[in-house]
């Protein structure tokens, strides 16, 4: 059996002397893995870099084989990452987190903004507030949605300010003032998708993904918090930037 589709490269591990077993996160099959024959050659190894987009296919005798990957690079984006020290510390955040995904099991949202953030890194404004999209639409689809539909205190979906850190549903601003040091800020940009966006919004944006991203999903497993992601959200925080 056999299927093609469009895939960014998330790792690359040595099997034996000449191939490589890589990691994708593809549009339609989800986090997949294969063998490329030959990945350690010179010739190939520059394809498998994490960040770069490739058209895959993907042959196997059995579906539930490892199968191997036929691969072509369609977006070198891995080389201008490199450069980019913010760059790099987000694909390797976001390649970690992705590994909490269940192999095989298709999130094509969170497959397309995850290639809107390879292809928005000249954007200085833009690429932090789309990973911080990423993390709250990967939350979503691991089963512990952020609710930021209104108010749990009131019901209105009304300046909507903070998030309870207990139940994760969203808190107005006048329910939530006398709590203010107990809430989780909530950036205006995930509501509102034509607000401007400040180091203190994307600051507060990680700061509310992290929370539940720790306490529902890596803590249970016993798993730790990506370094590179801690790495990113202290050089985010040594060049604020606003919109």
């Amino acid at each position: 059996m056999d299927w093609s589709d469009e895939g960014i490269v998330l790792s690359c591990r040595a099997l034996g002397e000449a191939n490589a077993i890589v990691e994708l996160l593809t549009r339609a099959h989800g986090r997949h893995l294969g063998l490329v024959r030959g990945g350690r050659s010179r010739r190939v190894r520059p394809l498998l870099q994490p960040g770069n987009v490739v058209a895959v296919t993907w042959r196997a005798r059995l579906s539930e084989h490892l199968g191997s990957f036929t691969i072509e690079l369609s977006e070198a984006r891995a080389a201008l990452i490199l450069d980019d020290e913010r760059a790099l510390s987000a694909v390797t955040s976001l390649a970690t987190l992705a590994k909490l995904l269940p192999e095989r099991d298709p999130h094509r949202q969170l497959y397309a903004t995850a290639l809107q953030i390879l292809r928005a890194f000249d954007d200085e404004l833009l690429w932090p507030a789309l990973l911080v999209h990423w993390e709250m639409m990967l939350l979503q689809d691991l089963g512990f949605g952020i609710d930021l539909s209104e108010c749990a205190a009131t019901g209105t979906d009304i300046d909507l300010a903070f998030v309870s850190p207990r139940s994760g549903r969203a808190v107005s601003r006048v329910a939530g003032e006398p709590y203010v040091g107990k809430l989780l800020k909530l950036p205006r940009f995930l509501v509102d998708e034509d607000a401007g966006i400040d180091a203190g919004d994307i600051a507060a944006g990680f700061a509310l993904t992290g929370h539940f991203l720790t306490r529902d999903v890596l803590e249970p497993h016993g798993l730790a918090m990506p370094q590179a992601r801690e790495r990113l959200i202290g050089l985010l925080a040594r060049t604020p930037r606003a919109a």
